[in-house]
């Protein structure tokens, strides 16, 4: 069964500040629950929006999340997709590498992300912007659990 999403209750947000990232996160947490995630889903999807929304800031720029409710049957999820027009990656497998750090971190951004979420891609052009996209299924809704009505 292919997911389906609905344009209209996509959610775009603007990452700019500090201030912004604490409401990504904030918005994101609303989403998971709204939508039957439990408390560790959450906190894992909150944990990799955060560290995906910092990196558009500080190594992108600035630029937008966006949130998309997705159903997959009777599974809700949430796609999240992190876009800025900044310099890009260059070099994405090794950004990709658990401590690579351009920033003086641990260097577990964007590895530590994938392995948060169920579906992890980047798009990037250098010179030109990243997306990078999640999508993480909510397993513990009722309606996921296998003989659920």
């Amino acid at each position: 069964m292919t997911p389906t999403s609905d344009p209209a209750t996509a959610t775009s947000l603007p990452i700019g500040s500090d201030a912004d990232l604490a409401w990504v996160r904030h918005q994101v947490r609303q989403f998971a629950a709204g939508i039957g995630f439990g408390l560790v889903q959450q906190t894992k999807l909150v944990t990799a929006a955060s560290e995906l929304a910092r990196n558009t800031l500080v190594h992108g720029g600035g630029g937008q999340a966006k949130i998309t409710p997705l159903t997959n049957g009777a599974t809700p999820g949430l796609q999240l997709s992190f876009i800025d027009t900044g310099p890009g990656i260059r070099d994405v497998e090794l950004a990709m590498t658990a401590g690579y750090t351009t920033a003086g971190g641990l260097g577990l951004g964007l590895s530590g992300a994938k392995r948060l979420v169920d579906e992890f891609t980047i798009d990037t052009k250098p010179g030109e912007g990243t997306v990078v996209t999640l999508v993480a299924w909510a397993t513990g809704a009722p309606a996921a659990r296998p003989g659920a009505r």
